[in-house]
């Protein structure tokens, strides 16, 4: 079953708890927290301390993903206020496998992310290692972008390399994913989508997650 998880930043912070507790109630899987340095990133968003918060309000998994220039700096805090996985920049660590180890000596999934303008060819070395690999298809720092179309191909790439060699990493794509493209980032081989706008500014969260729920994977990726 694809998974959705509702990105925090795009919730309205004067009610919070509402807010989350309106994502659980539609059964939505995941909360996705992005947490941004405005160094990494051109933004500010928020740190451990909320992270805590949707932990006490919630009981599912909770996604970090640390937009930071030094993001190892902080697994700690993180893992501490609640994250079930940590993802952190290819661009910011080339060669991942350290971080990803310390990670996953914490007891949680450790995961990747990769920019639009990234390669696969930056991450496919690395995806043994892990249990989560985040593909941006939109350039971070800001909620409410237009989907890069060519984010499809780098999915499908990594999809082709995942499967091929019976690895048991999924695939979250974050950006731009709305009802209406779904089922293409789907078929590219994404297992989680990570929706913001697309989510908190929709009046019918349930059936929107059940029609998440309801995608197959219309195209086979394994040549």
């Amino acid at each position: 079953m694809i998974k959705i998880a509702p990105s925090v930043l795009a919730v309205d912070f004067t009610k919070l708890g509402a807010e989350i507790q309106s994502a659980d109630n539609s059964q939505a899987d995941w909360h996705h927290l992005d947490i941004m340095d405005g160094h990494f990133v051109p933004n500010i968003s928020f740190g451990p301390a909320l992270v805590k918060t949707v932990d006490k309000i919630s009981d599912r998994y909770l996604d970090v993903h640390l937009m930071l220039s030094e993001p190892e700096k902080y697994f700690e805090d993180f893992k501490d206020a609640g994250a079930d996985s940590i993802t952190f920049h290819i661009e910011i660590h080339p060669d991942p496998r350290e971080h990803l180890k310390t990670i996953k000596e914490m007891g949680i999934h450790a995961g990747i992310s990769l920019n639009p303008d990234a390669k696969a060819e930056q991450v496919i070395p690395y995806l043994k290692d892990c249990d989560l690999l985040l593909v941006m298809s939109v350039f971070p720092g800001f909620g409410g972008q237009s989907f890069i179309e060519s984010s499809l191909d780098t999915i499908a790439e990594c999809r082709k390399h995942i499967d091929k060699n019976n690895l048991k990493c999924l695939i979250s794509v974050d950006g731009g994913v709305t009802g209406e493209n779904a089922q293409r980032v789907v078929d590219a081989g994404a297992d989680v989508l990570v929706m913001g706008s697309a989510f908190y500014k929709s009046t019918e969260r349930a059936n929107l997650v059940e029609a998440v729920h309801d995608i197959k994977r219309n195209k086979q990726v394994i040549e």
